[in-house]
């Protein structure tokens, strides 16, 4: 089975139920791969949290999405990923910068509606 990263916002959507905001392609491709996310995705939630943008904290979300659609966090090495980011000058957002590393570190493709990554990582997907 192959593996695809989810980006933040849909971790967040999927975890709401708002799956009338991802494509139909990405909707498919959450139910034939194997669901991964970077750690960063983990932090970012935490942030969005605590900046009081969403209602649960990440271990909620990930928990709840572990169970429904057995989403895993990625274990790859931290300063594998660290270096890989360092390539990606096109973004100044260290979140995007190493949640698309990390997809790149695993030869995965990134589920995204992001513009500017999906102008810059080929590995999107939306």
């Amino acid at each position: 089975m192959a593996s695809i990263y989810l980006d933040t916002h849909v971790v967040v959507w999927l975890f709401s139920g708002e799956t009338n905001k991802i494509s139909n392609k990405a909707l498919e491709l959450i139910e034939e791969c194997e669901l991964l996310v970077s750690p960063m995705v983990v932090l970012e939630l935490e942030f969005l949290y605590e900046i009081g943008r969403l209602k649960y904290q990440n271990d909620a979300i990930l928990s709840s999405l572990s169970e429904s659609i057995d989403l895993k966090v990625c274990n790859l090495p931290f300063v594998t990923i660290a270096k890989e980011s360092t390539k990606h000058s096109w973004t100044r957002d260290p979140f995007d910068r190493l949640i698309v590393a990390n997809a790149i570190c695993a030869n995965s493709q990134l589920l995204s509606r992001d513009r500017k990554i999906g102008e810059n990582f080929e590995g999107t997907v939306w």
